[in-house]
């Protein structure tokens, strides 16, 4: 029997996608920002987990302003080229808005966002594909910290596992993961039921930019094209 023509699937979850709009409101703010605080810095992340960077945006909300997201519209927003750019140099700071990279506008004194940046540091579950940053194995013999329930679903993880007197067992060595070699679902899930973080999420500062007064953090590749531009 043919398809009714009326009978067609409607997804609900659609949203509408961010447009011109979106993106002008974006770099109105930044271009507010950078008129409105007195230093401007570049930094870069790593494993990136939203709720800990809100908590750290809101503590620091009466003194600045975190930007994160599309790289190409902060460059437009601070200029690409001195011609363009909305303060002295900051077409510099365009420049190395590359990658994992934000911008952080703030009144604090270099020494405290120093210090805060240094000093920030948060330990999370390693997700699927990350790199591992340690060898994880687990020795033969029994796993009491789990109740024997949990033998089956340790078992379709891939863990040589059986039940002994009701206590789960490892029945041979079992690498969880590599140091260096991207996590799998079941590794990932493995990690997280033993407790072990493996993901470190940080923020690194690469650049510093007041009024005129310019510094490196993290030296780079095309940090000379960036000075004599």
């Amino acid at each position: 029997m043919p398809k009714s023509k009326r009978n067609k699937q409607v997804t609900l979850s659609k949203t509408k996608k961010k447009g011109r709009d979106h993106k002008e409101a974006i770099v109105n703010a930044i271009k507010q920002a950078a008129e409105s605080y007195n230093s401007i810095y570049v930094f870069s992340y790593e494993n990136m987990r939203n709720l800990k960077f809100k908590e750290f945006r809101e503590k620091l909300k009466s003194s600045s302003r975190f930007f994160l997201g599309s790289n190409k519209v902060m460059q437009v927003s601070l200029g690409r080229s001195a011609a363009d750019e909305i303060r002295p140099g900051l077409h510099k700071v365009s420049k190395l808005l590359r990658g994992d990279a934000g911008l952080f506008c703030t009144n604090l004194q270099k020494e405290e966002v120093e210090r805060l940046f240094n000093e920030y540091e948060e330990y999370d579950f390693a997700r699927t594909g990350s790199s591992a940053t340690e060898k994880v194995e687990l020795k033969e013999g029994p796993l009491e910290q789990f109740s024997h329930e949990m033998e089956p679903y340790l078992r379709k993880q891939g863990m040589p596992v059986r039940l002994n007197k009701g206590v789960v067992e490892l029945i041979s060595d079992f690498v969880v993961c590599e140091e260096g070699k991207p996590l799998s679902p079941e590794a990932s899930r493995i990690l997280r039921l033993l407790g072990i973080k493996l993901a470190t999420f940080r923020l690194r500062l690469i650049y510093r930019w007041s009024d005129g007064d310019f510094e490196f953090y993290i030296e780079g590749p095309d940090d000379s094209d960036v000075e004599s531009a």
